[in-house]
């Protein structure tokens, strides 16, 4: 896939089920202030990749109406263990390059699994997505959200629900689409 195809299946992965099932209570509203920035690593190479993280920081620090940035790696870690060590490597970086409490990660891959749970548990649908990528989101941004949301710790116990609810192989079914980039994406029945 080319970059513009690859940007062009996140956001439609991000409004289509993210912001369309609700997994991110936040994310609709930076999307509809367009202040999301995708960047797509072209290289392979880790490094490279690492380095990209701190450039986006950096544009992050000038730019504070840019709310936050998916860093699209396609070509990097296409094996989840793999992809677990660069977050590993990533988080530390971060807190070396001096940006621990002002940035975290999320971490997002087509064969996500959370710890302790099945890789065919519906749940890790949560963080599925059609790349590897990293998601750099500003501490404070955060924090203000959480004050203003009723019940931050139900979020992902909602999400778990929903997902399971609608089941693994629709939700691989969904995420196969979106990859694809089809323009005919199916719709959930929950």
């Amino acid at each position: 896939m080319n970059p513009s195809t690859i940007l062009t299946v996140t956001r439609n992965w991000l409004t289509s089920f993210i912001i369309a099932h609700d997994i991110c209570p936040f994310a609709g509203h930076v999307h509809e202030k367009d202040s999301i920035r995708y960047r797509v690593a072209d290289s392979g190479n880790l490094e490279t990749c690492l380095q990209m993280l701190i450039t986006e920081c950096r544009h992050l620090d000038a730019e504070p109406g840019c709310e936050t940035t998916l860093l699209i790696l396609p070509k990097v870690c296409p094996d989840f263990d793999d992809f677990l060590d660069l977050l590993a490597i990533a988080e530390q970086l971060l807190i070396e390059q001096g940006y621990e409490g002002i940035y975290q990660l999320a971490s997002f891959h087509p064969d996500y699994c959370f710890a302790d749970s099945a890789e065919d548990d519906p749940a890790n649908y949560t963080n599925r997505s059609p790349h590897p990528m990293l998601h750099i989101i500003r501490e404070a941004s955060i924090e203000r959200a959480l004050r203003n949301y009723a019940d931050p710790q139900a979020i992902p116990e909602r999400n778990i629900e929903l997902m399971r609810k609608i089941g693994r192989q629709e939700l691989q079914a969904r995420l196969e689409a979106i990859r694809n980039n089809s323009q005919n994406l199916p719709t959930f029945s929950v």
